[in-house]
């Protein structure tokens, strides 16, 4: 599959304000084409995560849509500052707004399955001015707080020594907490951990961690919200999950598999934490399938009912 480099990824997306914050974001198609897909990257990386996969959902989908979440990648990153899921799914939201996006697909990893779950609560309560999703798609991620099995990096970082040990961080010693969640054949090239980093690093993004990692506890406080919803909801799910993952991985899987009602899941043998990074053509092959057997619509055309808010 045809990738792009980061630098590429950066000169061809946008930024938009929110709340005083500046936003980056890739738009691909047009905002009133049909079918739209949201792709919500992962922690500690951004929406760069996508690139390798990139061109089989622009030909798949009318519109796709990613950004860097608050304190992630290209975008803004505060601090002090309370970071909360919540905050993340509005930022999502008023993106989708700003562009006139009513109704969506949603592609998700790790991080942003949480942020996925509380789009997906917020879809079953039918809050106003929330989007319509039309179905969800989770990659890796920690959506029951009980089989989250959290890095040893990550546990020091959310502890009480985090500030300090986040002050410390090098390239060097990111590199090895990244490559230890990778599959063992399918670690990423030292260029493209490099650029991990370069996300990471940037507007010494690395001093925010321990604030970022807060998501651990939330998911703890909001379990019976985000695993309800995964629970009661008729919107069509699928989980696509790197097996060999230390941190969610087939563990994740079996637990999904007891708790949702028809799960349906497709696991990549042999694939870590980054499926969409190691196993393009996996992910999206399934990802594919998934939308075949919905009958989701080719691109083209103006989306019916785009403004629900409205």
């Amino acid at each position: 599959m045809q990738t792009l480099t980061l630098d590429a990824w950066h000169a061809a997306g946008s930024y938009f304000d929110h709340r005083g914050h500046a936003i980056f974001h890739r738009v691909a198609g047009s905002p009133d084409a049909s079918p739209a897909l949201l792709c919500i990257h992962g922690f500690p990386t951004a929406s760069w995560d996508w690139h390798h996969v990139w061109d089989a959902l622009t030909a798949r989908f009318g519109c796709v849509v990613a950004l860097d979440m608050l304190g992630f990648g290209f975008s803004a990153k505060p601090r002090p500052h309370a970071y909360a899921m919540a905050e993340q799914a509005d930022i999502h939201e008023a993106l989708l707004r700003h562009l006139g996006i009513g109704r969506v697909h949603l592609l998700a990893h790790d991080y942003g399955d949480t942020v996925a779950q509380e789009l997906l609560a917020r879809h079953e309560e039918r809050r106003a001015g929330g989007i319509v999703l039309e179905s969800v798609c989770l990659l890796n991620g920690g959506l029951f707080p009980e089989t989250h099995r959290a890095t040893p990096g990550q546990i020091l970082l959310a502890g009480p020594d985090g500030p300090a040990i986040a002050a410390l961080m090098t390239e060097e010693t990111y590199a090895q907490g990244i490559a230890a969640v990778f599959g063992p054949q399918t670690k990423p090239s030292r260029d493209e951990m490099h650029d991990f980093w370069r996300l990471t690093s940037a507007s010494d993004g690395a001093v925010i961690w321990p604030a970022l990692l807060r998501y651990m506890e939330e998911r703890r406080q909001n379990r019976e919200r985000w695993v309800g919803a995964l629970q009661s909801t008729r919107v069509p799910l699928r989980v696509i999950d790197g097996a060999e993952d230390p941190v969610s991985g087939g563990h994740m899987v079996e637990r999904y598999r007891e708790l949702v009602p028809n799960p349906d899941t497709v696991l990549l043998h042999g694939i870590g934490h980054y499926p969409q990074v190691e196993d393009p053509e996996g992910v999206v092959r399934a990802f594919l399938e998934f939308h075949a057997r919905l009958g989701t619509p080719p691109p083209g055309g103006i989306a019916a009912a785009k403004k629900p808010w409205l």
